[in-house]
């Protein structure tokens, strides 16, 4: 359970802000992506999409647990998100998905994952269903939750001593690496809705003031919105959400997640080039 563990010390744990299968996918995937040197997968959006197409990762139990394998070496790494509502998945048992764990796979680590899906879905059964999460009132409780599965998927394998220090340590360092406060979870997620004026100009609404100065100055903001396209600013990524045509404006709703490293300056796109929608290349 190391890399369910890992998300959940790191931040990578939220609430989705769609209950969309498809954009709560696309949600998770940008979140992966945005863990510093990431190797292997460029497109993780589109290849998890077409792994999705081709078998549905609905586990069961309102979990679903998609996925992508890249060549070579590396971490398993997931991003593990919260929908109150429920998506509907299309899993085979045809109940609705509260918890999403998607995971990045290299080679080395198919068994890992194996391991790790099997013993989060005896913890679940173990702790009698999805419904503690489906039912959670905020994101500290499903946190909460998650801390007890995976505690009990480590006691299940080690002796009691050393499973309830780890336990001990476990929810430290989550209480320390990813304190509640506003946002999703304990990740740094803003948003940003940005109106392009028919004149050319744009307005930015974000709590950041930073990035709120930095899009405003840019002068090449406006074909990546017309591109749907999700660029890195300001030491955020910048992750499409919807757009909303008035008459001659149109609104541009972003959620902005602070990347680990610092990102490209302003007025230089990713390697690549600017990225349409889903990232794909403009």
């Amino acid at each position: 359970m190391k890399s369910l563990l890992n998300a959940l010390q790191e931040g990578r744990l939220v609430e989705l802000p769609d209950s969309d299968k498809g954009k709560s996918l696309e949600y998770l995937a940008h979140l992966i992506e945005a863990v510093p040197d990431l190797p292997g997968v460029p497109e993780l959006y589109e290849a998890m999409q077409q792994r999705e197409t081709a078998a549905n990762t609905g586990i069961g139990l309102g979990v679903a647990c998609p996925h992508v394998r890249a060549a070579g070496s590396g971490e398993l790494i997931c991003a593990v998100g919260w929908s109150p509502t429920g998506i509907d998945y299309g899993a085979t048992d045809g109940k609705k998905v509260h918890l999403v764990v998607m995971y990045y796979i290299p080679d080395s680590q198919k068994n890992v994952y194996l391991k790790e899906v099997s013993s989060l879905a005896g913890a679940i059964r173990k702790e009698g269903g999805i419904s503690p999460i489906a039912s959670a009132e905020d994101i500290a409780t499903v946190r909460e939750r998650l801390l007890d599965w995976v505690s009990a998927a480590i006691e299940a394998n080690i002796p009691d001593a050393k499973a309830r220090m780890i336990r001990l340590e476990a929810r430290q360092a989550v209480a320390e690496a990813a304190p509640l406060g506003p946002g999703v979870g304990g990740l740094q997620v803003v948003r940003a809705m940005i109106i392009a004026l028919s004149d050319g100009h744009t307005v930015v609404l974000c709590q950041s003031s930073e990035l709120t100065a930095v899009l405003e100055k840019e002068n090449g903001l406006r074909p990546l919105l017309e591109q749907q396209a999700q660029f890195d600013r300001a030491g955020y990524r910048l992750v499409f959400h919807s757009a909303i045509p008035f008459d001659t404006r149109t609104l541009y709703d972003y959620w902005a997640i602070k990347l680990a490293v610092p990102a490209a300056a302003p007025g230089t796109q990713e390697p690549g080039g600017p990225k349409g929608p889903g990232g794909t290349p403009a």
